[in-house]
């Protein structure tokens, strides 16, 4: 039997890994199109190119994005000082660096997509639980992050040619003509990037990584100079006893909470990684070492500003936009664009892509299902939602908040129900006798764990009175999500490891 995907997708495959229990006993099962294509198949062990410095790039993008400036910035409005951003942040980079390896290993060893993973805990057809809710998030703030960045491209080109002004006061759609040419533009751009497949968005990673960890920390010395190289370590009142620890916690739960995309879909781009000792060592890298630095900068930024004026900056843009050098102010805004379109496609571009494939495998590949998210992104008409406060809330913080619970079931399943021990090609066959069959295709157990822990999180996250434990309401529904899971799971089930490499597929493929 071949061990490639060359052949088609309806013959059996059967198990060769050497330490199977199954290797000689276990019947073959069809692949079913259904459920399998060549980009949600696995990725061949051999040639896998996602290395350390890829990874690190990644999380440089993300970590140095705009959002997160803001949220940081956040803090010392709040009334954190310097040491104490930098504990919170410090705590943060542990949560996010622990719950990311748990994912990025399963990535590593199973080579699939997180659809796929998701069928393992929810079942092969209810694993479109999870894998609808990671794209309708990504979807939406596909559209809205494209939109900011059309905005900074707005001020760039006004900057350099400030008679295109007087195609900024009309309206269409809610969107003037220069914005909706800014608007399409950088849409086609990330389409353009993502035409080329996974391997482009890894070079493209790579490329906008020492971009902005460049550029912010040539805005911390500008500032740090700009200054007269003093620096204030808080505002004028910081919090102290109770108050200063709860905002601490809390920072450092938010900031997990503000992965908790990633966090589920890192596999996604684990996948393509040679070994887990490299996702460690990037992500290493790329999350503490990375978030620590992105932390000093935060406060040398917030703190300068606030020495020079008494005001508190809410995003470095800001610094950029006073910058008096219009040369310097066109590479700042490209810098912050370059970025803004890095995080964008690895965070909400590739979740979607994979999804919508796995909704219909047999006519949707990587590129096709990208296509269409990026053009269902297009018509919500982004910034509407992005001006209406009630959205982003209650909508978008609200399956948000479903986050954390999927990642309890999930991640429960993998390292404490099934110790790892995973059957890699029967995550793609319907037969009733697979694995992950279950009940018709679908865990009920995983799904009655899922609906009472999401139920609690969106009460903790939206529900005002709960404003005091909110920012841990990622936490929490994780951890009840697991909890009742492993009390309802079977006990005497026996799992068995099978590897993909019998029906993976070549990383370029993807």
């Amino acid at each position: 039997m071949s061990t490639s995907l060359d052949l088609a997708p309806e013959l059996s495959v059967a198990s060769t890994h050497p330490a199977s229990p199954l290797a000689d006993s276990q019947p073959a099962l069809a692949l079913s199109p259904r459920l399998h294509n060549r980009d949600l198949a696995p990725t061949r062990l051999h040639g896998r190119r996602w290395g350390r410095y890829s990874i690190f790039a990644l999380w440089t993008n993300d970590v140095h994005n705009i959002a997160n400036y803001s949220f940081a910035m956040g803090l010392f409005a709040l009334g954190l000082g310097g040491w104490q951003i930098l504990l919170s942040l410090a705590i943060g980079a542990a949560l996010v660096y622990f719950f990311m390896n748990l994912s990025g290993y399963m990535g590593q060893k199973t080579g699939v997509p997180f659809p796929v993973i998701s069928r393992i805990a929810f079942g092969i057809h209810g694993a479109q639980i999870p894998a609808l809710i990671r794209a309708i998030i990504a979807i939406a703030w596909f559209g809205i992050q494209t939109y900011l960045a059309s905005v900074v491209l707005r001020v760039l080109l006004t900057a350099v040619w400030p008679h295109l002004a007087a195609y900024d006061h009309d309206s269409i759609l809610g969107l003037s003509s220069l914005g909706w040419v800014c608007f399409v533009s950088i849409w086609l751009v990330q389409l353009v990037i993502l035409a080329y497949g996974m391997e482009m968005v890894r070079r493209y990673e790579a490329f906008a990584g020492p971009v902005i960890l460049l550029t912010v920390a040539a805005l911390a010395v500008f500032m740090y100079v700009q200054a007269d190289a003093r620096i204030a370590w808080s505002v004028a009142a910081p919090l102290s006893g109770y108050e200063m620890w709860r905002n601490i916690f809390a920072g450092g739960a938010l900031w997990l909470a503000i992965y908790g995309t990633l966090v589920l879909n890192f596999c996604d781009f684990a996948r393509s990684s040679p070994c887990c000792k490299t996702i460690r060592v990037g992500n290493f890298w790329g999350l503490p070492v990375n978030i620590l630095v992105f932390a000093m900068i935060t406060v040398v930024l917030c703190g300068a500003q606030f020495q020079i004026n008494g005001q508190v900056i809410d995003s470095p843009t800001q610094i950029v936009a006073s910058i008096p050098s219009t040369p310097f102010l066109v590479l700042g805004c490209l810098a912050f664009l370059i970025v803004t379109v890095a995080v964008n496609i690895m965070a909400n571009f590739v979740a979607p892509a994979f999804v919508l494939s796995n909704l219909a495998p047999r006519h949707l590949n990587f590129r096709r299902a990208g296509l269409i998210s990026a053009t269902l992104a297009v018509l919500i008409l982004p910034w509407n939602l992005y001006n209406s406060p009630l959205v982003i809330v209650y909508f978008l913080s609200g399956l948000g908040a479903l986050l954390g619970p999927l990642y309890g079931v999930i991640m429960a399943d993998y390292w404490l129900l099934r110790k790892g021990r995973i059957n890699v090609p029967e995550l793609y066959t319907e037969h009733p006798a697979g694995a992950y069959h279950y009940s018709k295709g679908i865990n009920l157990r995983a799904v009655a764990a899922f609906v009472p822990a999401a139920l609690l999180a969106i009460v903790l996250a939206l529900v005002p009175n709960f404003h005091g434990i909110a920012p841990f309401s990622w936490l929490v529904g994780a951890g009840i999500a697991a909890a009742v899971y492993l009390l309802i799971a079977p006990r005497n089930r026996q799992y068995h490891e099978v590897s993909g490499e019998c029906i993976a597929v070549d990383h370029s493929s993807h």
